[in-house]
């Protein structure tokens, strides 16, 4: 009796379609740079460089052509800066004056990044949509007024132009036509210059030593030489290297590495995802902190608005060191902690009733998703047995496989995080922390983890951050001016009866305060990103916008609110973290991309139920829904 050859079922993991993109991109980034043994990851964070390592974005799954170029423009940037910028050169001109050094380091990223544009075509345009991206996400397009502009960013295009002859993205023509009478009144001659001596860094850095003396922003440089060498010696080094670069060798690798990531990026579907790249290529540690200017590979382009840190455009904190992450039962002891939660129980006993049928509902959707399904009658997979009698009567009948159906229902953690402000005091914070108890329990059962956090300040209107500032001083534009408070309620790997007492911590009188939404969104989606499970959920509720009078008091209207639409972004576009929102009595949708607004606390339960529901029964990954509007009445 002869039957057909068995074919085995390959169990091997499938490559990510990124794959290929990644690899092109990283090959281009080692040739231009020169580094072959650079190590390059892929992360969702802003891009960075640190020596011996290179962080690039992380590319959309679902890969545009437009998406593909930022991400090549970014490790051409990158690149460009290992290949064409001495470090040593660069801190002896760098000017101490922080406006100045913003300026001059701007200027310098825009001389490294048209070297590589005058040379490779490709790398031109690479660039170009990189900073085309850098300045819409910015919304510099939106700026009408020369104040709101910064200088730095205007004059590295207008040198970027002199250079290249190529004209300012269409994102930040605005900024720059803000301020082009004024610059080519005053320096349009020594820009002039710049064409001429773009590849001696230490000269181009002479004349914009010049140009900053004729904007008067000029003073002594920051000259601090590590040794005795002459500076003749190290231009002639300079020189030498940024001859080197230009080798044909390093223009095949880039051709020969954008037509593989080129013809990558087509075979791939062009639906766009929304690119959220960093505007800069920031230095970081080996911890993933940001460097100092004095680590070789320092920031290849200051950020939108000033010299910023990496929680978003001009968002900085006065005294961080004032901040708290605390487990709920290291605020108070445990007997209180058991009375609060026995008030909380007490107080919305009705409601449980309600939200535990919401919760069974969405359990029994959990379940079914879970339960296993089989493919049959294939050609290859496993040998089904139930069709092996019709090898029996049927000699001549092929054998018959099956195949496990890949569920819909994988690993996963949600977490909660809840507002803690003043303003939920009452009804909603009762709401949110019994809804919050009661889905813990049911998805536990389900076998997703469930972290629950809470966010708000540690004093009214400042606390010791005010203080410190009052004691400097009152230094202009100082950042946020109050202490954080996150808390801990319940972590993802805790089990939620361990954890059911911390939550009655909501019902302790003076423990809400004020709220700065877009650093604890960090916080939290920071916590997600280093969980091991496949899919991470982070759900948002609050009642409300950013508030810190402190903060808002010594900064602009929009200080909280600008930097909490930034991390929004960040984590909508960039990251694996599919992230909802539900607003009490708040619009969130003009924040979030997912989210729902409900009038009532009494219908948190039904919202979170829903909203989590409607992620499970999500087939093929989350699918942002852009510009939706929706209220439950």
């Amino acid at each position: 009796m002869s039957t057909t050859p068995t074919k085995q079922f390959r169990t091997g993991a499938k490559e990510a379609p990124t794959e290929p993109f990644k690899r092109s991109v990283a090959s281009a980034l080692r040739a231009i740079a020169k580094t072959p043994e650079l190590e390059v990851t892929y992360a969702a964070e802003k891009p960075g460089l640190a020596p011996g390592k290179a962080r690039l974005p992380e590319p959309a799954r679902k890969l545009s052509k437009r998406d593909a170029a930022i991400v090549r423009g970014h490790a051409d940037s990158i690149a460009l800066k290992l290949a064409c910028h001495d470090p040593k050169v660069h801190r002896k001109l760098m000017p101490g004056n922080p406006q100045a050094r913003s300026v001059f380091e701007a200027v310098e990223q825009a001389r490294v990044e048209a070297i590589g544009s005058r040379r490779m075509a490709g790398v031109a345009k690479n660039l170009g949509a990189m900073l085309e991206d850098h300045f819409h996400r910015g919304k510099f397009d939106e700026i009408t007024d020369r104040a709101d502009a910064p200088l730095a960013d205007a004059l590295a295009m207008l040198v970027r132009e002199r250079l290249t002859g190529l004209a300012p993205p269409l994102a930040a023509q605005k900024v720059v036509d803000l301020w082009r009478p004024i610059l080519e009144e005053k320096i349009g001659a020594r820009l002039d210059q710049l064409s001429d001596i773009t590849e001696n860094q230490a000269k181009f850095g002479d004349v914009v030593h010049s140009l900053l003396s004729d904007l008067e922003l000029g003073e002594d440089r920051d000259a601090q030489p590590d040794d005795e060498e002459s500076s003749d010696d190290e231009r002639q080094g300079e020189n030498n290297q940024d001859g080197a670069e230009g080798s044909p060798e390093s223009d095949a690798a880039q051709e020969m590495s954008a037509d593989q990531a080129q013809q990558s990026s087509e075979e791939m579907t062009d639906s766009a995802m929304e690119s959220a790249q960093a505007s800069a290529s920031d230095t970081f540690d080996e911890d993933g902190e940001m460097g100092d200017e004095d680590t070789p590979g320092e920031a290849t382009r200051p950020n939108s608005r000033g010299a910023n840190e990496r929680l978003g455009p001009e968002y900085h904190a006065f005294a961080p060191k004032y901040d708290e992450v605390i487990a709920a039962e290291d605020l108070c002891d445990h007997d209180e902690l058991e009375r609060l939660r026995a008030y909380l129980d007490k107080q919305l006993a009705h409601l449980q009733g309600v939200v535990a049928r919401l919760a069974n509902r969405l359990q029994r959707k959990l379940m079914a998703q879970q339960n296993r399904a089989w493919d049959f009658d294939l050609e290859e997979g496993i040998l089904d047995p139930a069709r092996l009698s019709r090898v029996v009567t049927d000699p001549f009948s092929p054998l018959s496989f099956m195949h496990e159906k890949e569920a819909t229902f994988r690993d996963t953690v949600v977490t909660l995080l809840l507002d803690n402000s003043g303003s939920m005091r009452g009804r909603p914070i009762t709401v949110a922390a019994t809804c919050a108890d009661i889905l813990a329990r049911t998805l536990e059962r389900c076998g997703v983890k469930v972290e629950i956090l809470g966010f708000t300040t540690r004093a009214w209107k400042g606390g010791q951050s005010r203080e410190a500032w009052l004691a400097a001083g009152k230094p202009a534009n100082p950042g946020r001016l109050n202490d954080l408070r996150h808390i801990i309620y319940k972590s993802a790997d805790a089990p939620w009866r361990r954890a059911r007492k911390n939550l009655g911590l909501m019902m302790r009188e003076g423990l809400l305060k004020e709220n700065i939404d877009g650093e604890a969104l960090d916080w939290a989606h920071k916590r997600l990103l280093g969980r091991p499970e496949q899919r991470k959920i982070l759900m948002m509720i609050s009642d409300g916008a950013p508030v810190d009078d402190s903060t808002l008091s010594v900064n602009p209207g929009n200080y909280l609110e600008r930097h909490l639409r930034h991390i929004i972004e960040e984590i909508e576009t960039r990251s694996p973290v599919e992230l909802i929102a539900i607003g009490i009595g708040h619009d969130v949708t003009r924040y979030y991309r997912r989210a729902v607004t409900i009038v009532d606390a009494e219908e948190l339960g039904g919202a979170i139920t829903e909203k989590l529901a409607e992620l499970f029964s999500e087939t093929n990954g989350p699918a942002p829904s852009h510009g939706r509007r929706r209220k439950v009445h």
